[in-house]
């Protein structure tokens, strides 16, 4: 009969069986190859003209990302509308379980990699949800689900004054979790979209904007899935003071780091990028966490500096308001040389190095009558700390000792005057 809807339970597997080897079964294997056709052109027509990278809708190609089977489920679910008016629906009984499924797991996997991609945790959390999600699809295809949630529903316990059971348990960290995945993805969102061309000190305010919407979202799921469970949320009054004093007493160190890392992010005083020495550890700072900063030194060391240090130590930021950096080094000639003629050559030297600014320029000056020549001072500046000074000041150097070689300027030897004592006579 046209437009019934065929069910292994309802009807018995006899049933949907011999309905499934119908001729009309045709009808809807080609209309799900149309809607696969479909959803995978229209993944890569969107993928092209948007230009987009790995992300949780697109992934890293057409079939990879949430998009595809969120798509092909919408045109699934609007073919088999279509279609149950002439022929009996067979096939779909199966693919649209199926495909929900799949779109659960792809965009629940999606949004763990992007919001934590270095996480160890999330595989085994990935596997879980695919587990869980297929164990559910089966369950519905077979008529199951009902069953089991009515047995779920007749295991209770009493907690306080409300009575809880399996199902609502359940169902309510169904809920938080579906609202703290909608919690990351919007926080991945605003990350990677919103202020994706941020640099320097715009990519502080997108950790802060990031690190706050997160923890609101995630607070708001935890809210929500514990009302769905049917906790009665006055009764966290007296948990939210236990938990003060905790934080007051046993936790005051790890909460000063957390409000210094929202500080930090919100003043701006400390930037990704920045050029910054702590503690007498100098380096790059390469990312800024609610609880530490990580700061990477150019000899490739990491440190992991906690936020309160931050705040309540003295910080040199190299690169705050300016990333000019100056730098010097000292050469040493002999007595009888030239002053002028050995500052101009120095100048010219330093002026040779491409990473030596010229406003401001470099300068010489004689800094010291050294026990063994005359010392001089030549200043510079740069602009790119960050790539270390070391090479540099060698370049400057060779430049330097080439120079002087060429106008035959001696760079004296250390010079020590011994004084010889004649020894008295011999006695007789």
């Amino acid at each position: 009969m046209a437009g019934k809807v065929y069910s292994p339970v309802v009807d018995g597997f006899d049933a949907w069986f011999a309905a499934f080897t119908k001729p009309t079964v045709l009808i809807e294997l080609g209309a799900l190859l149309v809607c696969l056709g479909l959803a995978w052109a229209l993944v890569a027509l969107l993928r092209r003209g948007l230009k987009t990278s790995n992300s949780i809708l697109f992934g890293r190609s057409v079939v990879d990302g949430a998009l595809f089977p969120l798509l092909l489920l919408a045109f699934g679910y609007l073919a088999k509308t279509l279609l149950q008016q002439w022929v009996p629906s067979a096939v779909w009984v199966v693919v649209i379980p199926v495909l929900v499924a799949l779109a659960v797991i792809r965009v629940g996997v999606k949004v763990l990699q992007v919001a934590f991609p270095q996480a160890t945790w999330v595989r085994p959390v990935e596997r879980s949800i695919s587990w869980l999600v297929w164990l559910a699809m089966v369950l519905w295809v077979t008529g199951l689900l009902p069953l089991v949630l009515q047995e779920l529903e007749q295991i209770t316990w009493k907690v306080g004054g409300s009575t809880l059971s399996l199902r609502t348990l359940i169902e309510g960290a169904l809920t938080a979790g579906v609202v703290l995945l909608l919690s990351l993805w919007i926080s991945a969102a605003i990350e990677s979209r919103l202020l994706r061309s941020a640099v320097g000190g715009d990519l502080s305010l997108r950790k802060a904007v990031s690190n706050a919407t997160r923890a609101l979202l995630m607070f708001v799921g935890l809210i929500v899935g514990l009302s769905a469970v049917g906790i009665d949320l006055t009764a966290l009054s007296v948990l939210g003071g236990a938990i003060g004093v905790g934080i007051g007493f046993g936790l005051q160190k790890l909460a000063a780091n957390y409000v210094s890392g929202f500080v930090i992010l919100a003043e701006r005083s400390l930037r990704i990028g920045d050029n910054v020495r702590v503690d007498n550890f100098e380096g790059i700072v390469t990312d800024i966490k609610t609880r530490y900063t990580v700061i990477r030194s150019l000899a490739g060391r990491e440190s992991i500096v906690p936020n309160e240090m931050i705040i309540t130590s003295r910080v040199e930021n190299l690169s705050l308001a300016d990333p000019r950096v100056w730098a010097s080094t000292v050469v040493s000639v002999a007595y009888d040389s030239d002053v002028d003629q050995v500052m101009r050559l120095l100048l010219e030297a330093t002026l040779r190095c491409e990473r030596v600014l010229r406003e401001p320029g470099p300068s010489v000056a004689l800094s010291n009558f050294g026990a063994d020549g005359l010392e001089f001072t030549v200043g510079y500046w740069i602009a790119d700390p960050q790539n270390g000074q070391l090479g540099l000041r060698s370049q400057i150097n060779v430049a330097i000792l080439q120079t002087l070689r060429a106008h035959h300027i001696d760079i004296p030897y250390p010079q020590r005057v011994v004084h010889v004592t004649q020894p008295l006579a011999a006695p007789h």
